[in-house]
């Protein structure tokens, strides 16, 4: 997984909502995307409040060289729009974030957020219906108690496959600001959601009432110097969670220390080089995304130019640190103005803690191997995604710099086209990538490790 060789990546399949023309509305571009805790299940969530699950071909998980494709298995309206009346505020229907629940009996759950609310889901499936009822009829309507004059055992007859997927919980009116991240316990009994100043603990049944767990909401607004940009929970620890902030720290947080966890266990923070000091230097290191490996021993983060490893033991300084696109560094001016040095990128790890993943511009995402420091850059794009073909690395060549064949200036770069989500399979090299208003799902050719 080089610059200089093919990477081991062909496209298993890529779905757009707009099949059928090429403009884009705002409603429907992705705004996240998340695997389910087996990798059968994957969920999309849209500006326009949708929910789109995919589901992966039963038929193909033990085939070599299959194509293990990923199809539509429900899609269902999550949030609509709505009006704050007391702040005369407009509510967004875009989800935010979506999470699932690890599966525990036949159905699946998940919870999906707005700005504002929270709500989980159920999706089931039924293949069979109940026929034979001695009080309703066929269509459901009561029957004249007069003609029923025996009894009879109601059966269950086969029927077409249907997924239904259905409201069980509502979790409102507990974010004054908007909410960026939920997470799930690894006790699968509590969650929290985090909006810009504040973290929530929710208990799963109980929806009428949360715990605050973190408030940086200074007495006097104009005080304020920082907000909370992500968190999440550690995946074994169910005391342990960590949230960043837009000054690029990082705080480790245990509930077992005090209620309310103002007070963090470990901080975690880089020096800042005086010598780099810029007027985008605090814009540039505002932490845009943060999450557990799945050993739970390093947090992986995300900020405007790059991806960040660290070690739980350190927290004076990243354990690694990978360059995403340096060659915007000459740039930030323009971004500034075009609101791009705003963009909030995500990241992803695999399976084996071994490589990480994030997106760029120019329909463009990056991977690091972390064992052998290699690097590529891949583009998600129509052209890209034939079947079986394998993804080329791309390479961007800075201003004034040496130009090879096939590289792209980062003049020509396209800021409009940005993969900010991500997600990575849990145990194999399958990855989803949302660009604009185009889920593309790309596997290893070989479903091998990628190191």
């Amino acid at each position: 997984m080089g610059e200089d060789t093919d990477a081991p990546l062909t496209p298993l399949n890529h779905r757009g909502f707009l099949p059928d023309h090429n403009y884009v509305t705002e409603a429907d571009i992705i705004s996240t995307v998340e695997f389910n805790h087996t990798g059968e299940l994957l969920a999309t969530g849209d500006k326009g409040g949708r929910v789109v699950i995919f589901q992966r071909e039963p038929e193909s998980k033990n085939e070599l060289f299959s194509q293990g494709e990923y199809n539509v298995y429900s899609t269902f309206q999550s949030h609509e729009p709505e009006f704050d009346y007391l702040k005369s505020l407009e509510i967004e229907e875009k989800i935010n974030k979506i999470r699932w629940l690890p599966q525990q009996n036949a159905a699946h759950f998940l919870l999906s957020t707005n700005d504002k609310t929270i709500k989980l889901w159920k999706v089931s499936e039924r293949d069979k219906r109940p026929e034979g009822y001695n009080l309703k009829d066929e269509e459901g309507r009561i029957k004249d108690l007069s003609t029923v004059t025996s009894l009879q055992v109601p059966v269950l007859k086969p029927m077409d496959l249907m997924v239904e997927v259905s409201p069980r919980r509502l979790f409102a009116n507990a974010h004054t600001y908007h909410v960026n991240s939920i997470s799930v316990n690894s006790d699968y009994q509590t969650y929290m959601s985090a909006d810009d100043l504040r973290i929530n603990l929710w208990h799963l049944d109980i929806t009428d009432r949360s715990f605050n767990i973190v408030d940086i909401k200074p007495v006097n607004m104009e005080d304020l110097t920082e907000v909370i940009t992500a968190a999440e929970f550690h995946p074994h620890h169910c005391n342990l969670f960590v949230y960043s902030s837009s000054k690029g720290t990082l705080r480790l947080c245990d509930m077992r220390e005090a209620a309310l966890c103002d007070k963090h266990s470990k901080l975690f923070e880089e020096p800042e080089d005086p010598s780099s000091r810029s007027f985008f230097s605090e814009i540039i290191s505002s932490v845009s995304d943060v999450k557990f490996s799945h050993s739970g021993r390093y947090l992986l983060t995300r900020d405007y130019l790059t991806a960040k490893v660290w070690d739980l033991n350190m927290e004076s300084k990243p354990l690694e640190t990978y360059q995403v696109h340096d060659y915007l560094r000459s740039k930030l001016c323009s971004l500034y103005e075009n609101d791009c040095i705003f963009d909030k990128f995500e990241c992803a790890w695999n399976g084996s803690d071994s490589v990480i993943m994030t997106g760029a511009y120019n329909n463009f995402f990056r991977m690091f191997d972390r064992n052998t420091k290699r690097d590529v850059t891949l583009e998600a794009s129509r052209e890209s995604s034939k079947p079986r073909a394998v993804l080329k690395p791309r390479r961007v060549c800075a201003a004034g710099g040496k130009r090879r064949k096939d590289d792209i200036s980062v003049d020509s770069l396209d800021f409009t086209k940005k993969i900010l989500h991500t997600a990575w399979h849990p145990t194999e090299n399958i990855i989803a990538i949302a660009a604009t208003n185009n889920l593309y799902i790309f596997q290893d050719k070989l479903n091998s490790e990628m190191h």
